[in-house]
């Protein structure tokens, strides 16, 4: 195990970005590096572990700075999966993958994450090359991938060990097989179980996640040319709270981004109630703590509601197309 900082440096507040469909992109593959940009995932990782045999890992770190330098991603989130601590990869995979394009590096993905003190060890590391290098402390975020039994348990405290994370990630492979769950489809019920077998596992990393102000990302499903089950294996995570999910494919992007953004109805919806809130609980609007907006009562718990609806509808690009309008004074 890695030696743990005994105190880790404030980072400034991270954005909450756009990740409604992460793409996982070969960074050993210069035809996949190629086609992942033109494709319009909200964000991208270059991986250089699971998609990586071992004798091209070293080529791959190359090929993930060439990339992310000469690359043109737009504004998409730009992060590299490294191999994760119990490998002799990782660290040359964050020394050389920052080195060479820390400038150009949103975050890296730690995967197998199982402890917080190996997320405090990417941490100390990330520290010690942004001061090296003269980049802005704290500036690359970390995305943490929760895939065994020993992290799920540790999750609130996963979630709790460093400033720089921004996500907690669903890696449902390695879980499923952490736990002996008897399945080989990954993300499919286990036969012989007639509930949800992964409600607990995601409502776990949600929690964790929402308490930390982090955004939960949903794993991929494998079965890439399965639209229909992808999107149902999404809308499970979507509707519960999740930001986004990995996707394998092209053709899991357009999925991803619709299912994880709001209706236009929703998202209309929801600027109707802030908009009626902030009137009628203003001095000119009555001063009233709750009021009726149509058919239903609104209170400062809709408009918590309202704000999550409204904040993804605007990161996915949504404009509104209805307008508030105050009732006549009486």
């Amino acid at each position: 195990m890695p030696v743990v900082p005994e105190e880790t440096p404030p980072a400034a507040a991270s954005p909450r970005r756009a990740r409604r469909s992460c793409l996982a992109v070969p960074a050993s593959n210069p035809r996949f590096v190629e086609k992942a940009q033109t494709l319009p995932s909200d964000h991208f990782f270059l991986d250089l572990e699971d998609a990586c045999a071992p004798p091209v890992k070293e080529d791959a770190r190359l090929a993930a700075v060439t990339a992310l330098n000469e690359g043109d991603w737009a504004d998409r989130t730009r992060t590299v999966r490294i191999n994760d601590w119990t490998t002799h990869w990782a660290y040359r995979d964050v020394i050389t993958v920052v080195e060479g394009a820390g400038e150009h590096l949103d975050c890296l993905i730690l995967p197998k994450v199982s402890d917080p003190r190996q997320v405090s060890a990417l941490d100390m590391l990330l520290t010690q090359i942004e001061k090296g290098l003269g980049l802005r402390v704290g500036g690359i975020g970390i995305e943490a991938q929760i895939e065994d039994a020993r992290g799920l348990v540790a999750v609130d405290a996963i979630a709790a060990s460093s400033p720089r994370l921004e996500t907690l990630v669903y890696g449902p492979a390695d879980l499923m097989a952490s736990v002996n769950m008897k399945s080989l489809v990954v993300g499919e019920q286990p036969p012989g179980y007639p509930a949800d077998a992964y409600h607990y596992i995601l409502m776990r990393i949600l929690m964790a996640a929402r308490a930390n102000d982090l955004q939960p990302i949903d794993g991929p499903y494998l079965a890439v040319r399965d639209t229909e089950r992808f999107r149902l294996a999404a809308g499970r995570t979507a509707a519960l709270g999740f930001d986004g999910k990995w996707v394998l494919h092209p053709a899991q992007i357009d999925a991803a981004n619709e299912i994880y953004s709001p209706t236009q109805e929703d998202f209309d919806h929801a600027e109707l109630i802030l908009d009626a809130y902030a009137h009628h609980t203003s001095v000119a609007g009555g001063a009233k703590g709750s009021v009726m907006l149509g058919d239903e009562m609104i209170d400062e718990a809709s408009r918590k509601m309202a704000l999550v609806v409204s904040g993804k509808g605007r990161a996915a690009g949504l404009r509104r197309t209805s307008r508030f309008e105050p009732p006549a004074s009486r």
